[in-house]
């Protein structure tokens, strides 16, 4: 379900899917465009379990509203689908990288990767949760995730996994270090403050605007960020001081409010600047959602529940105000180069320090559905992001593709016949895509007199004659510069036809 709102007026929906559609990396991501565009670009992670369990952190779901709202101020919003792991040239081509709430922890090769693009000019925003929000079982949360280490498993990334978990692709390239901390001068705490109202903001000029016309925010259920590095790291929104006991969230496995609040609790909202490019923080999903989740839970098939947080307090203003600070380009490399009043740095607790990092309770904190498997998607259920649903069974020689040779960025025709099915019988809702190993869809169809996204096909029907029988031809062309072996793709709706496979020169 998108929800519909006045921003959703000022901005082009390029959606495909429905709710009662499942979609994994091979299908085409969703994209909002502007009315008028500002030239910019921001894309949006979903590539780490941003889907998993109750989460819907997605731009055409429970951060649709995040979305429209960013569109709405010219930006183009993008969703990163793929199945493969990020690259640099993922994020290079856009100005800002939104990572809503992990599920799913980052290789080496992907922390690399961003940052790279960060020190290179780019930025990059991670939107964290309270400790043990492990949506998908796996015995890591967001916040364990963003900081590069898993609580009270420094050592031993995989501990407490089985065989096949440890051996999967998802684990492969997983490692632990103080990432965020040494690279961007903040660390998520593994605090867990439940309906609080933020009314300390900052106003210096080290907020560079992104808090003018926010003067509360809420967080429910969330946690903070200490500053390891004043530096290149400053706070702009924190929790009231005075907090107890009663003010951490009621689920929290440790003492939840770790310094009563305050400067020295952390900031809830925080920016950095690494190199050329910057990064920002928040620690709490909550202030980013919408009630208005796309899909089913993926361990259970269940309908998700979630709430209007962007809608509270001036948080809306906040997060589009973080967007455009990220999506400006400034050449200085640090606070302290800018000459600005530097934050003090975050008092940290001798279990917070990564190395000694304790775990409180043994994880994950229920136990996973016995059919499911959060790093192997053959066991999502339907309705759920990246369920894969099973080819529908086809006559013999039911499906056919005859191809030429495929050159890049040139057009061709591809003919397409039916054979052996149900007589005099109209097909409707047909789909071709091309896309390759990584998902990448490459794949641009000339109807209705014009070239169509790169993406599946435009719809079309084919009608049977009265052997069962029918051929058309499409004209084709995949996308400049990308050569080497892929697949084409038929679809009637959701469900996948026959798959090809095919080489591009």
């Amino acid at each position: 379900m998108i929800k519909k709102t006045v921003l959703a007026t000022l901005v082009t929906l390029t959606f495909t899917a429905t709710a009662a559609q499942a979609e994994n990396f091979s299908d085409q991501a969703p994209i909002i465009k502007p009315v008028v565009a500002n030239g910019k670009s921001v894309l949006v992670d979903n590539t780490h379990g941003q889907t998993a369990g109750a989460a819907d952190w997605v731009i055409d779901g429970a951060f649709s509203d995040f979305g429209q709202g960013i569109a709405a101020k010219g930006y183009q919003v993008k969703e990163l689908r793929k199945g493969t792991p990020i690259t640099y040239e993922d994020l290079v081509v856009h100005d800002v990288f939104v990572i809503p709430e992990a599920n799913i922890p980052f290789k080496q090769s992907e922390q690399d990767a961003i940052l790279k693009y960060v020190k290179g000019g780019g930025s990059v925003f991670f939107i964290a949760d309270h400790y043990n929000a492990d949506r998908n079982l796996n015995r890591y949360d967001s916040s364990e995730i963003f900081n590069g280490y898993r609580r009270g498993a420094y050592t031993d990334p995989m501990k407490g996994m089985s065989t096949e978990e440890k051996q999967s692709a998802r684990m492969a390239g997983v490692t632990s270090t103080d990432w965020l901390a040494s690279n961007f001068g903040v660390r998520f705490r593994y605090n867990a403050l439940n309906n609080i109202t933020a009314t300390d903001i900052a106003r210096d000029a080290g907020a560079f605007g992104i808090t003018n016309g926010v003067n509360s925010v809420a967080m429910h259920a969330g946690s903070t960020i200490a500053l390891t590095n004043p530096d290149i790291a400053k706070g702009l929104v924190y929790l009231p001081s005075g907090l107890t006991s009663t003010d951490k969230w009621g689920p929290a496995v440790d003492q939840g409010v770790y310094f009563g609040g305050g400067k020295e609790e952390g900031a809830y909202a925080a920016i950095s600047k690494v190199g050329l490019g910057k990064a920002a923080f928040i620690g709490d999903s909550s202030m980013v959602e919408d009630a208005t989740p796309k899909y089913l839970r993926e361990d259970n098939g269940q309908i998700k529940k979630t709430y209007d947080g962007y809608k509270e307090q001036n948080d809306s203003t906040l997060l589009t105000n973080v967007i455009d600070w990220l999506a400006e380009d400034e050449a200085y490399t640090s606070f302290k180069e800018k000459g600005l009043t530097l934050d003090k740095a975050s008092p940290i607790l001798p279990f917070e320090v990564p190395s000694v990092s304790t775990e409180p309770e043994s994880e994950p904190w229920s136990s996973p559905a016995a059919t499911y498997k959060w790093y192997d998607e053959s066991t999502f259920k339907q309705r759920s992001y990246g369920y894969k649903a099973e080819a529908v069974p086809a006559p013999q020689s039911g499906y056919d593709f005859v191809l030429p040779e495929i050159t890049n960025g040139t057009s061709f025709n591809v003919k397409l016949t039916f054979s052996g099915l149900t007589p005099n019988t109209t097909y409707n809702n047909l789909k071709v895509g091309i896309y390759n190993a990584g998902g990448t869809q490459l794949g641009s169809f000339y109807m209705n007199g014009q070239w169509s996204a790169t993406g599946y096909s435009p719809s079309f029907t084919m009608t049977t004659d009265a052997s069962g029988a029918a051929v058309t031809t499409l004209t084709v062309k995949t996308t400049k510069g990308i050569t080497g072996s892929a697949s084409i793709r038929l679809k009637r709706g959701t469900s996948t036809l026959y798959t090809e496979a095919l080489s591009i020169k």
